[in-house]
């Protein structure tokens, strides 16, 4: 594993990479509040097969910074597209095979439905993690606005501060509520909490929950990609959708609500005994739905 730095327009992007440069393209992207210690298991394997790994911190994350301080330190849905997008073609990947869950699988799926001619396959936690942002206003039945009582912290001063405050302990506990059943939880996490030490993570992390609810502008520049997703476009490439059984956030529901908006090749798998970081607690599964699509 090598660790690179790659330039975009608005990020100096952190990237662990694996295998040779020669090799077909998987991009693996984490979540919120996680890092690349999510694909540990998984990046190696795929690099073992011959193929191009690239496993990249997220905005706000590890060693990845922003190039000028009058950025807008955005945590919004199209940022973290834009981001996908800049790193590929700063890389001259045209087209890549796509991973990822909460945050870096709402990127890996903005840009499969609005770019599909970049993305080869789709492996994404948690189905269709496109925000409808103009929903966002409407009431969610009383238990699922339990389970987002973090995101309304986030909409406060006192959010802010705690998260400033706190931010390893905070996230530690967000950790063992949306895998309450994994029993690596302690194990793992100092891995990753280094990751929220960057010094942008608190105001990328409050921008996108305030965003999501329209309690924030976002950034003029991407305002066409957030119109773009307001008709929550289909997503047409090979996907596999993987739901943990345990998702203290949002467990998988019997019934596939999701499978609506995927119009090409897709299968849902939910997963026994996993939860949120569903790459870092299910690698065995999560390598498999990469190399089934690949070998599709």
């Amino acid at each position: 594993m090598q660790t690179q730095h790659v330039l975009t327009p608005n990020l100096d992007i952190a990237c662990e990479t694996h295998g040779p440069s020669t090799g077909d393209p998987i991009i693996l992207l984490h979540g919120f509040p996680y890092s690349p210690r999510a694909y540990d298991d998984i990046a190696p394997a795929l690099a073992a097969k011959g193929y191009r790994v690239i496993v990249p911190y997220l905005r706000g994350y590890g060693p990845t910074r922003f190039n000028s301080p009058a950025t807008l330190r955005s945590g919004q849905q199209a940022a973290l597209a834009q981001d996908l997008l800049d790193l590929m073609d700063a890389l001259a990947i045209k087209q890549a095979a796509l991973c990822g869950y909460d945050w870096g699988g709402r990127a890996a799926c903005i840009v499969a439905a609005l770019r599909p001619e970049r993305v080869r396959c789709l492996v994404t936690g948690d189905g269709y993690n496109l925000q409808n942002i103009p929903r966002s206003t409407q009431p969610l039945d009383p238990q699922t606005e339990h389970r987002l009582w973090y995101q309304y912290y986030f909409h406060t001063p006192r959010g802010v501060e705690g998260l400033t405050q706190n931010r390893r302990a905070l996230c530690e506990l967000l950790w063992r509520l949306w895998s309450p059943t994994w029993a690596q939880n302690a194990e793992r996490y100092p891995l990753s909490a280094p990751a929220f030490d960057n010094p942008d993570f608190v105001d990328v992390v409050i921008h996108s929950y305030r965003h999501r609810f329209t309690y924030a502008p976002g950034d003029p520049a991407l305002e066409w990609m957030e119109e773009a997703l307001t008709r929550q476009p289909a997503i047409s490439v090979p996907t596999i959708s993987l739901c943990g059984a345990d998702d203290g956030v949002g467990p998988a529901p019997e019934v596939d609500e999701d499978a609506e908006h995927f119009t090409g090749p897709y299968e849902r798998r939910v997963l026994a005994g996993v939860g949120h970081n569903i790459p870092e607690e299910a690698p065995e599964a999560t390598l498999r739905a990469i190399l089934d699509l690949l070998k599709g």
